[in-house]
């Protein structure tokens, strides 16, 4: 057969070429090299040409062992070569660092690197996160004259984003002359990955005002900074502006608008641009699940699960699961939390996943369910400080502070990274358990990880410090922080509530309006605390009525206060009618017992008299109330009534618990009661108290005693 033509065979050559340049598939790509190698070269496309676009295609295709396998069998190697070969290792950041023994190898080869040899090292320099490499590429860059290179300079801004060095990038970007919407892309996302938000809006502003056309990216990182900073104002002002440019809305930026607004508590908003979706990905599910769950509508949350659930090409990943597990997790477990830890389980997902273990073990700790969140926590061996945190955070919450301390110490002894929510949980455990000495070691763990800077750490320092009765070290904690949020308002208010500081806790009080904070009810539960504690009843009902005019939510702990107050004013009627007014069912019996309590150290026999006959209509089984009763009667004179409630209490084994004390001794707690004989060394304390008695005065002897 003879030879085709040579014009022919040109022809063909360079049909192939134009193809290598246009596939992504990687099947293809290896027939269009096989078709080249048969196919006669022409003078116009040499082998060196032809190899370097073959070269490419395999880089472009993701191939890294073909690519890698025909750049050694070249006779022939130029820049192009050694270029498209970096290229492709740079853009897999598990094999980036060959791009650099490429480096070296294309200078041994006597070969100059240009502006694309740089960029490609720069991506790979950002994919390894390796600031002193670019750091060095750049200055390799200014040497070589480089630096004004547009391609290169966006590669700088790119690396030193990735590389979380913010003021490099913002100086690369003050040097760049042509601002293309990539260079500001690049700038954007710098401040926003390194946690600048601000920033970045401003440079977003920045940008619209020197007549740059923002891009679809664009508006989404303007509005994930807008979402990050829950800037609700913001984010709606750059949507209406994406609706006037006529910009193409593509999934992507849908996406961001779902995600702002979720994180900006408009889900009903957010819910509308869902339903505008033609084709919703994962992405948008999980953002409406998510966004459901974390603003309370936890039905909501499920009716999207279910929804997704009963799409056939799309499958709920960890984060969906985690989404839903957290949203429904005030509901009984065994309705809701049970059947999706089972649904994990049936997916392989739970295994694998920190997202949903955190869930899963949250979702049991609020239904009071610690076995299950212990179990959990220890089927796996190596668990994150993020599942640490949750097991400390998950007892203090149900008040087995002590256990938290010992989840603490065991994640200090497991050498786990002790971040700021960790220390914040286990502060908190030393304030529930009013123990000092390991909240200052504790304070001192802060210092030394550089965690004591944190807000979420300098709030429970302050509330470690109050509780512990160290008002002093609480208030200079509170004063060595620059800015407040109102969890640390709230912890010194609660300290100087504790203790009974009405002034101190007014004053503070003013203070945090003064600086713009709006009072929670957690504010109001301490101020109506401290009028409780110091009998300031007028003042305790300004704060009641203060609570209705600022429509916030009155809890059974905020009726609590106000009828324990009124009870030991004197104000009977009053504290009745708030009984009555109360839709905290559950509480009536702590109620009443508390107006019964105050009835019998005032005397008031008459509505003490009420307050037992409601407790006995309740026929509640209560240890307290019956000895409350019994009290009552016997002022009284009700003896009748007296025998009938001991019989009562003698029936049931009833016996007023003992009050409890406790020490702490080398890190070890030792609780006891009165005539408690049950510790081990209880002969010797015993034997030391004589000891003790025998250096004493005779009528100081006598006075404890009581001989």
């Amino acid at each position: 057969m003879p030879p085709a033509p040579l014009h022919k065979a040109s022809s063909v050559a360079t049909h192939l070429i134009h193809k290598c340049a246009a596939t992504t598939s990687l099947r293809e790509a290896r027939q269009l090299h096989a078709l080249l190698l048969t196919t006669p070269p022409t003078p116009t496309e040499s082998p060196l040409f032809i190899n370097n676009n073959i070269l490419s295609m395999y880089g472009r295709c993701g191939s890294l062992a073909d690519s890698q396998q025909l750049f050694d069998t070249m006779p022939q190697r130029s820049v192009v070569s050694y270029n498209a070969l970096i290229s492709a290792y740079s853009r897999n950041p598990r094999h980036a660092h060959l791009a650099f023994l490429l480096f070296d190898q294309l200078e041994n080869d006597s070969l100059v690197p240009n502006g694309s040899t740089i960029t490609s090292l720069l991506h790979a320099s950002a994919g390894l996160g390796n600031l002193f490499v670019g750091s060095s590429l750049h200055a390799r860059c200014v040497k070589a004259g480089l630096s004004d290179n547009v391609l290169v300079q966006t590669s700088l801004l790119g690396m030193y984003s990735s590389c979380g060095d913010v003021v490099c990038a913002k100086n690369v970007f003050g040097h760049l002359m042509d601002k293309d919407d990539i260079a500001w892309n690049s700038i954007i996302s710098a401040y926003v990955k390194n946690g600048k938000i601000l920033e970045s809006l401003e440079i977003f502003r920045s940008m619209l005002r020197n007549g740059a056309n923002p891009t679809q990216f664009t508006y989404s990182l303007a509005l994930t900074a807008c979402a990050k900073s829950e800037d609700y104002d913001s984010g709606k002002l750059i949507h209406a502006q994406v609706l006037l440019s006529g910009t193409q809305i593509d999934l992507p930026l849908q996406n961001s608008l779902l995600d702002m607004y979720c994180s900006c508590n408009d889900t009903h908003t957010a819910y509308n641009v869902f339903l505008r979706i033609k084709n919703p990905d994962l992405i948008s599910w999980n953002s409406m699940i998510g966004g459901f769950s974390e603003n309370g509508d936890a039905n909501k949350a499920m009716c999207m699960f279910i929804q997704l659930m009963q799409i056939s090409y799309l499958q709920p990943d960890e984060y969906t699961l985690a989404a839903v597990i957290s949203g429904t997790c005030e509901f009984p477990a065994r309705s809701y939390g049970k059947p999706l830890h089972a649904r994990t389980e049936k997916t392989g997902l739970g295994g694998n996943s920190m997202h949903i273990r955190s869930s899963l073990i949250s979702m049991y700790f609020i239904n009071n369910d610690p076995l299950s969140s212990q179990n959990i926590f220890g089927s796996f061996p190596n668990n994150d400080a993020v599942l640490w945190t949750d097991m400390i955070a998950g007892h203090v919450r149900i008040g087995d502070s002590e256990n938290a301390l010992n989840f603490f110490h065991e994640m200090s002894k497991q050498c786990v990274n002790l971040d700021s929510f960790a220390l914040s949980s286990a502060l908190s455990a030393c304030a529930d358990l009013v123990t000092l000495r390991q909240g200052e070691m504790i304070h001192c763990l802060a210092v030394k990880t550089g965690n004591e800077t944190e807000v979420c750490v300098h709030s429970s320092l302050v509330d470690m410090y109050a509780k512990n009765g160290e008002l002093e070290s609480a208030t200079c904690t509170f004063s060595r922080l620059p800015k407040h949020d109102l969890m640390c308002w709230n912890s010194m208010l609660t300290g100087y509530s504790h203790h009974g500081k009405a002034d101190e806790a007014f004053r503070i009080f003013f203070k945090m309006l003064k600086h713009g904070f709006k009072p929670d009810p957690v504010t109001i539960l301490s101020l109506l605390s401290v009028c409780n504690h110091c009998g300031l009843v007028e003042t305790g009902r300004f704060f009641w009525s203060y609570m209705e005019e600022n429509c916030l939510r009155r809890g059974p702990r905020h009726y609590s206060c106000m009828i324990s107050m009124l009870s030991r004013g004197g104000l009977w009627e009053e504290a009745e009618e708030m009984i009555m007014e109360s839709p905290f069912v559950d509480d009536y019996l702590e109620y009443w017992r508390t107006v019964l309590s105050s009835c019998i150290k005032n005397g008031d026999l008459g509505a003490g008299i009420r307050a037992a006959d409601r407790i006995s209509r309740a026929g509640v089984e209560d240890s307290a109330a019956n000895v409350l009763l019994s009290k009552i009667y016997a002022a009284t004179g009700r003896w009748g009534d007296v025998l009938e409630t001991r019989r009562k209490m003698k029936k049931l084994t009833v016996e007023k618990e003992a009050g409890l004390s406790w020490v702490e001794v080398r890190n070890n707690f030792h609780v006891f009661s009165s005539s408690d004989g049950s510790c081990m060394q209880n002969a010797e304390m015993r034997a030391e108290l004589d000891k003790l008695l025998g250096n004493l005065m005779p009528v100081a002897v006598e006075e404890i005693v009581g001989v």
